[in-house]
This record gives structure tokens, sequence and C-alpha cells, in this order.
């Protein structure tokens, strides 16, 4: 799991894509990002990494990603971006694998936002209707859009996500307090194409490729408890450091005992009354189970069979 110290600033900047003018000039870069499955795949062919800032108003997110043909179609809002090489967000300010936000863009500046009642693995659903409201969204395309005559540098993007919109899911301060820590990540789409007819294609029975800053383990951004930590300070560029994420042992444990369930049921079609049935034995840790439900703890965190995770 990555960790970000996300600054404060009290300055105002118009958005145009760009990350090279104040205050983004005075933040940190992310990780470079690697693939969604971590080491055990290849590196990135091209290069992905953010930033990020806040203020009482906003949560600012800059990514640049280089690219030597820029290309993007979608049009419409909340189409499925993805279908376009794209860059994506996702938030669960509180940490408990339910109830977190989506956002995806293109190279055009098409948006689509959706909202998770729960990850899909565990029966979504995903609202569609849900908007992040007064979000603000820049691009910068360093070459030319859809002309595969040239080679082009690469895009950028800055996003301005409302602390009110985003409270709507937070159940925490929204915006953050000193010190507050929320689970957040990005990812690239990223797809193979061929040239046909001067338009660029997909190349077809090719999957994309999938970049993150914080690797999932799977192919599966729905993974919530992988997503990076992002710790929030007013403190000034340079100051301020990132402590160990709250509870990270146990929640790292649970969360074994969630897969182990997962995999148990879909074998016999029930859950596991033991933690001998499942071959896990974190320190600690209890098992409770009834014929459809199951919660599992370790000290004051909890995890139940929804795979919501929390801090009695």
């Amino acid at each position: 799991m990555r960790s970000y110290l996300c600054h404060k600033t009290d300055k105002s900047f118009e958005l145009n894509g760009r990350l090279d003018k104040e205050p983004w000039t005075e933040a940190l870069w992310t990780e470079d990002f690697v693939d969604i499955e971590g080491d055990v795949k290849p590196k990135p062919r091209f290069r992905t990494r953010a930033k990020m800032l806040w203020n009482d108003e906003f949560l600012f997110i800059g990514a640049e990603m280089e690219e030597p043909h820029v290309w993007a179609y979608q049009t419409e809002h909340d189409s499925v971006i993805f279908h376009d090489n794209d860059f994506e967000v996702f938030i669960d300010p509180n940490g408990d694998n339910q109830l977190y936000g989506e956002f995806e863009m293109n190279a055009r500046n098409t948006t689509w936002d959706l909202l998770l009642v729960k990850a899909y693995r565990d029966g979504g659903p995903a609202i569609n209707g849900w908007e992040i409201k007064g979000i603000r969204t820049a691009v910068h395309i360093d070459g030319t859009l859809n002309d595969p005559s040239d080679t082009d540098r690469g895009w950028s993007v800055e996003i301005a996500m409302p602390w009110k919109a985003l409270g709507e899911i937070a159940s925490r301060p929204s915006p953050p307090n000193e010190g507050d820590q929320w689970r957040i990540d990005f990812s690239r789409v990223e797809w193979h194409v061929d040239v046909v007819d001067g338009k660029y294609v997909r190349v077809a029975g090719r999957p994309e490729d999938n970049w993150v800053w914080s690797p999932q383990g799977a192919v599966d951004m729905h993974r919530p408890w992988t997503w990076g930590c992002v710790q929030f300070t007013s403190k000034p560029f340079g100051q301020g450091s990132i402590r160990p994420l709250d509870g990270l042992e146990e929640r790292t444990a649970l969360m074994k005992i969630c897969e182990a369930q997962r995999v148990y049921r879909k074998q016999t079609g029930h859950w596991a009354k033991t933690l001998k049935d499942l071959g896990v034995y974190p320190p600690g840790a209890n098992l409770y189970v009834t014929p459809s439900l199951y919660e599992a703890t370790i000290g004051d965190w909890h995890v139940d069979s929804s795979s919501r995770l929390w801090k009695s």
C-alpha cells in the first residue's frame, strides 16, 4: 500500500490541465504507477504519476500521462469512459470498503462519476445517477488529439472535487481535519491500438493495460482495502510526515479472512464455521457464523460477509 501526504494550499489557480504552475510545483509527485497486479507483471510501457492538494473547498488531483498517441472518442457524460484510454479516481473516505466513489475522464475531458454501495464482487450495485456536484476538470494535451500522423508527448489532467459532494459519502469530516487519512487510488486504462482509415481502433481480442498508483494484486480496482492512504495536513510544504494507517495490521488480517471465506463459500456453498476450516490463523482473531452471514474480529476491528470493514 502506498501513502501520500496531501498539503493544504491557500493559493488560487486556474484549471487548465497543466501542472507546471504554482501551487502544483510545490506538491510532490506520487511514485510512478505500476501494473494493477503489482510486481508480478512488467513495468508499464508509459509513465504515469499524480499529485494532490487541498483547500477548504476542494480536493485537487493532478496527473501526468506519457502517451505517444493521444486519442479519445467518448463525448457523452456518464458514458463508459474506459472504452477510451482514461484516468480514474477511486475514493473511500472512511475505508470501510463500502459507499465509495469512482470518477473517470478521457483526453477530451469527458467524464463519468458513479457511486458504489459496495464492491461488484459483493453485489454492488453501481449508482450511475450519482453526480459529484460542482466538480471541475481540465485537460492539457502535449501534442494533438486523434491524429495518428504524428507522435505526441502525453496528456495531463486537473480535477477539483468539492468537499461538499464528497461529504455525501464520507461519514467523517469533509473537508478533513489535520492528520485525517482517506483511502484513495488512481488507475489508468491503456489500450493497444491499430490505425484503420486514419482512426485509432482498439486491437481486437487484446485486453487493456491497467496501471495504478497502489497495486491491487488482481485485475480489479474494486478492492478498497488495497488502495493508497492519503493523509491530509495544513503544515507548510516540506513539513509533516505520514503515520502508519490506523489498524493496518488488523485490517490486512481481517481481509485475508474475508478472501478465504469467499473462496470457501464458492467451493462449498456455505461459510466456514472456524478459522481452522479456512486455514487462516491471524493472532487474536475470532469468527462468528450464521447460516447466511459471518463476522470476524481482531480487537476493535471487524469485517463481515459484505466485506464491510470497521472499528468499533
